[in-house]
């Protein structure tokens, strides 16, 4: 069955009569997308360091938040986080909470990232930015207070995706220095083919259409959706990149091809677990106010990313 918690979530959007985000234009779907958030999330828990800061980018500057849990001025692991929203939506401040929690929960310095958007800015502009981003972070390591040979990379939905394609893309240029990937119910497959599609596709928050509403604004006319950068699971090598922890929900439209990409990385040799938290939504892990479950997933991907990062 569905979370109780998610159920009464959904209730409570439908009794609004509350319209689903892609039925908006993308300018007007981002400040609902900010709004709602309040309802789903803490108040921000206090982290002993927040900082923004803009970093040069391959479409110009690009701005980064900086967070640090616990004080002091140890060189210390660090996750580079990309936010969720289907490349569309989304921002530093809709998942500022989650990257509080997970600084706080693991010991970590996180550093969000605030990749360009779609449809002004079209794939690949969000991998560029998260790939020039990543590497940012390591050739900055010493300034940010953080350890260069500790760095992981991680995101929810759309920044699970990124955060995928920055592992292969890092090791294809030879440079195998991240130590993990967080992939939070991830999206690996544009072709929308998985059975938890049809399963899940209607009711649940993220929708069939809202999925087809993302891809279409991100890739546009066209870009091949078959394009490892937008579909990870078709990358024809998933060898030799960093250890993943893969996290979906049981009715989510995304849940299976999270599955697939787990399974595949573990068919190619690289070190992969998987959890999948049966009756949760998607985008659950950022609405710790109203779902309990939600504590849980934060505290497990902060416990593996801090157990990777030594």
């Amino acid at each position: 069955m569905l979370d109780p918690n998610a159920a009464a979530m959904l209730k409570l959007i439908a009794d609004k009569g509350i319209p689903p985000m892609h039925a908006e234009p993308p300018p007007q779907a981002r400040l609902s997308y900010r709004s709602r958030r309040f309802y789903a999330q803490p108040e921000p828990p206090v982290v002993s360091l927040i900082h923004d800061k803009r970093i040069p980018g391959p479409g110009g500057d690009l701005g980064i938040r900086i967070y640090r849990g616990a004080p002091g001025d140890d060189p210390r692991g660090a996750l580079v986080f990309f936010h969720g929203g289907g490349w569309v939506i989304g921002d530093l401040d809709t998942h500022d909470i989650a990257c509080r929690q997970l600084a706080l929960a693991g010991g970590f310095s996180v550093i969000s990232v605030d990749y360009r958007l779609a449809p002004e800015h079209r794939f690949p502009a969000a991998v560029d930015d998260s790939i020039a981003a990543t590497r940012w972070v390591r050739d900055n390591a010493h300034s940010l207070r953080i350890d260069p040979d500790r760095i992981a990379v991680g995101g929810d939905s759309a920044g699970g995706n990124l955060a995928a394609v920055v592992s292969i893309a890092l090791r294809d240029a030879g440079q195998s220095w991240l130590r993990f990937q967080l992939l939070i119910y991830p999206a690996t497959d544009m072709r929308q083919v998985a059975d938890s599609h049809r399963r899940n596709g209607e009711g649940y928050l993220l929708t069939t259409d809202a999925i087809r509403w993302f891809r279409e604004h991100y890739m546009g006319p066209e870009a091949d959706i078959a394009d490892w950068r937008a579909s990870p699971l078709l990358a024809a090598n998933l060898s030799g990149l960093p250890p993943a922890l893969v996290i979906t929900a049981g009715f989510d439209p995304l849940r299976d091809e999270g599955r697939q990409y787990a399974d595949a990385l573990s068919a190619a040799g690289t070190r992969a677990q998987y959890v999948c938290f049966e009756r949760q939504l998607h985008g659950f892990i950022n609405m710790t106010r109203v779902i309990p479950e939600a504590h849980t997933a934060v505290r497990l991907a902060a416990d593996a990313c801090a157990r990777a990062l030594g």
